[in-house]
């Protein structure tokens, strides 16, 4: 296997200036040396491809959970070296996810990242609660994204899990992504709670939930950000916006959190910031025990790579909160 270590011109080839602040972050992943993680049915190209990337770049070391000969035979088809790395056997999808979480148990693995199975036969077997991986707040995806131009990484959640979600589950997926951005190592996060308007509108859901987080945030029951909503989201990234609508805030035009009112508006802008802001994109979903990727099929390399990276800090991090 390849020198866990890149030199920075590798780094800078795969993320170029314009997605420099993951750059960063895959970078600082690499320094720290890499963490065990399961990969669960790495059983395509593009599944096992990321985890022997992630390897070459010394951010994981890859345990490839699933039938060994069709893991040998995609690695063979696929032109990837996957001499030394752990195989676990596991005959089909859903005794791979099992197999990988007893890993998680074991303490031989310390996050998950799924393969080329179906997310829900993945995550079914995640959030099960004789998988001993539940907490006592709601799971939630965070994706993590470099927007040219833009001074900091932007946190976006929930574009991925939570379909409507009520006021408490818009709680837990505030809370988890203001996590996610300490143990990133950002800092104290500023959170746009987003709507399409910044006035209270009752007929609009979003600016209650929005104006309701804000004072638990007052109350203590969302720690570790700053808080305001609802923004638009013009106002919640443009200084210019903000500052034309007559909005003061700490938050507006500068925003490092944006929370989407529904899965289908965070779906959406995750994308437009993807596919039309030429953005590079990760994910992490939150609140279980470990960290665990939900890759997707259309994620190119550079987004394997950064999530990689991101749930290599994250579980750094849990690591050092349990020490």
């Amino acid at each position: 296997m390849a020198q866990p270590r890149p030199p920075s011109e590798i780094l800078s080839s795969v993320f170029p200036d314009k997605h420099k602040l993951m750059r960063n972050l895959v970078r600082r992943a690499a320094e720290l040396g890499p963490v065990p993680y399961a990969i669960v049915w790495p059983c395509s190209g593009h599944a096992l491809g990321g985890a022997v990337e992630a390897a070459r770049f010394g951010i994981i070391i890859p345990i490839l959970v699933g039938d060994g000969d069709t893991i040998a035979r995609v690695a063979e088809e696929s032109g990837l070296d996957i001499s030394g790395m752990r195989i676990e056997q596991a005959d089909d999808p859903a005794r791979a996810v099992s197999r990988a979480i007893a890993l998680i148990h074991e303490g031989e693995a310390k996050g998950l990242t799924k393969g080329s199975l179906h997310t829900d036969t993945f995550m079914a077997g995640v959030i099960r609660q004789e998988s001993g991986l539940r907490t006592k707040r709601r799971m939630s995806h965070v994706f993590c994204i470099a927007v040219p131009d833009y001074p900091d990484l932007i946190l976006v959640s929930d574009a991925a899990i939570n379909i409507v979600p009520d006021l408490i589950t818009k709680r837990d997926i505030t809370q988890n992504a203001i996590d996610l951005h300490h143990a990133l190592g950002l800092g104290t996060p500023r959170v746009a709670l987003l709507s399409a308007v910044e006035t209270i509108n009752t007929k609009i859901q979003g600016t209650l939930d929005a104006a309701s987080l804000c004072k638990m945030a007052d109350r203590k029951e969302i720690t570790g950000g700053i808080l305001d909503g609802p923004l638009a989201m013009d106002a919640a990234v443009s200084l210019d916006s903000a500052q034309t609508k007559g909005i003061d805030s700490p938050v507006a035009g500068k925003a490092q959190i944006l929370i989407a009112p529904d899965l289908e508006s965070g779906n959406i802008l995750v994308k437009a910031l993807a596919f039309l802001g030429k953005s590079a994109t990760s994910g992490i979903v939150m609140g279980a025990k470990v960290p665990v990727l939900l890759t997707s099929r259309a994620d190119d390399a550079t987004a394997r790579l950064a999530s990689a990276a991101i749930g290599a800090l994250y579980a750094r991090a849990l690591a050092e909160q349990a020490a």
